[in-house]
């Protein structure tokens, strides 16, 4: 059967698209690919919140916008953060009407602040604006009977004019992993959207779920889609130093728009020095100090001092980051937490337009798998979950009218080859791959993270490249396996990232060179 949409990934801009269409037309037939259940994904990580301006007599769009454009560091598109910004509060109120509930003080909504802001504009719920967002447009999807949800199913390649009998320019669905039923599938359709998420899993410590390997990214890169800014990754400040149950764990920018403070084990709050803003500038130059500090120090991390803020407002606005500390014997709010940088959000990726459309035709890209001009240099905290939504509202649109134009028939669809290679397991395990994983994760953290050189640039595309030769021939000789999917994306990627890193000859933003300090 031939889809009408066909939306791969399932956060916030997944799912806000999907159910923007079906509430449109709901003749039309959208399958959801979810890669692992519809709930884990990056989107149920997010702390923070959206940024919205809501207090019309202290605050107002312009502040955001300037915002925004000093924090992107003179990289951003400035007609695409002012429609962005002015559409904020449509899209949070479609939200709210959709079922997602955000913290209120009184009748109002609660705001908060965090780094580069200059009033308080975050829209959250307490520490885990995420997770109720994603539980919120879980629980709408399913009202629609024209949206059928594949969970389990992981992205392998993009169906193009490369496996189609005649070239007609166009991007024409995508062959995917059905885990369960252990096949590669062929899913044609009119419109394919890819929501992806980002690439954090490159770096060995990451706020990203360890499936945000960039399936996405490299099925575009394969389909020869053009993709920019992929050097400008994001680091965000504050991860707790220790693992929790394996993962890392992010400690939301919102701590220090309360009062937390960033400190030595001398106590000294040494990111005042530099930048006057000290712990809330923006994420790029705070994530540079606290690495700065740590490679003169004897401790690999900095203290992150909350004593100022009072136990019953950790437990009302932070009530997860409390109980997480507690469980690693943090007391809060006595106790300092150890804090680290960690690689967390893709400020490039998928070239689209103001409508979210790829330079392939019936390819759209949202979310953090692409490259909008919002960001520029580096992302305003909670600017990214409003990107979101305003860019799933503009791609509803303009394929709701793209389907509306004349497109190649069910017959050519139909048509199309299934996938012709040499399949799938779930069973079959290659152990090079966990290992080959890690050692591109060491390179990408010790040579391609928060500074870089020249030098190390080059090391890592050579040690890099062998790892891709490595994993063509695996890829070459042995059936598919989710591990192998990840590593093959991961790889692309990683290369990409060191070959556009090349071409830059200055430092801007969240891209750091020694060479041209």
């Amino acid at each position: 059967m031939v889809q009408d949409l066909l939306v791969i990934g399932t956060g916030i801009s997944g799912l806000t698209f999907a159910i923007k269409v079906a509430e449109q037309n709901p003749n039309y037939s959208i399958t959801l690919i979810s890669k692992s259940d519809i709930n884990e994904g990056n989107t149920r990580y997010a702390q923070g919140g959206i940024a919205v301006v809501r207090n019309l007599k202290k605050d107002s769009t312009e502040k955001h916008i300037e915002d925004t454009l000093q924090a992107g560091d003179g990289a951003c598109d400035p007609e695409v953060v002012k429609f962005v910004v002015e559409e904020a509060n449509q899209r949070l109120n479609e939200l709210i009407h959709w079922g997602m509930e955000f913290d209120k003080n009184k009748e109002k909504l609660h705001l908060g602040i965090e780094g580069g802001h200059s009033e308080k504009r975050i829209v959250h719920y307490k520490d885990q604006t995420g997770k109720q967002i994603q539980q919120a447009l879980n629980a709408k999807v399913k009202t629609f009977p024209n949206i059928t949800l594949l969970e389990n199913h992981t992205l392998v390649d993009l169906i193009t004019d490369h496996h189609a009998p005649v070239k007609k320019n166009r991007c024409y669905g995508a062959y995917v992993i059905s885990q369960e039923q252990e096949e590669i599938v062929k899913i044609s359709s009119k419109i394919t959207v890819l929501s992806t998420g980002g690439a954090g899993s490159l770096y060995a410590y990451s706020t990203n779920p360890s499936i945000a390997t960039g399936d996405g990214l490299g099925a575009a890169y394969r389909a020869k889609v053009q993709m920019e800014r992929l050097p400008f990754v994001q680091f965000h400040p504050t991860a707790l130093r220790d693992k929790v149950k394996g993962n890392v764990f992010l400690i939301t920018e919102a701590v220090r728009g309360v009062g937390g403070k960033l400190c030595t084990a001398e106590q000294e709050e040494f990111m005042l020095s530099e930048d006057p803003r000290g712990a809330l500038a923006p994420r790029d130059i705070v994530a540079r100090g606290i690495q700065k500090q740590i490679n003169k120090q004897k401790e690999k991390f900095v203290w992150l001092d909350g004593s100022s803020i009072p136990k019953k407002q950790w437990k009302s606005e932070f009530p997860n980051i409390y109980k997480t500390c507690l469980s690693i014997g943090i007391q809060l709010p006595e106790d300092p937490i150890p804090v680290v940088p960690a690689a967390h959000y893709f400020c490039g990726g998928i070239k689209v337009n103001h409508h979210s459309e790829s330079q392939l035709k019936g390819l759209y890209a949202i979310g953090e798998c692409s490259a909008t001009g919002l960001h520029g240099a580096n992302r305003l905290a909670s600017n990214s979950l409003l990107e979101a939504l305003v860019f799933a509202h503009r791609a509803a649109l303009d394929c709701l009218k793209a389907l509306q134009k004349p497109l190649p028939s069910d017959a050519f669809y139909k048509a199309l080859p299934q996938w012709d290679g040499e399949g799938y397991s779930k069973k079959n395990t290659l152990d090079e791959v966990p290992v080959l994983r890690k050692k591109l994760q060491e390179i990408m953290t010790r040579s391609v993270g928060i500074f870089k050189s020249t030098q190390s640039l080059q090391q890592a595309e050579e040690k890099i490249n062998d790892i891709y030769l490595e994993v063509h021939q695996f890829y070459n000789q042995n059936k598919l396996t989710n591990d192998l999917c990840e590593l093959r994306n991961m790889v692309s990627i990683a290369y990409l990232i060191i070959k556009q890193a090349q071409e830059l000859n200055e430092n801007k933003g969240v891209f750091y060179n020694h060479d041209y300090a």
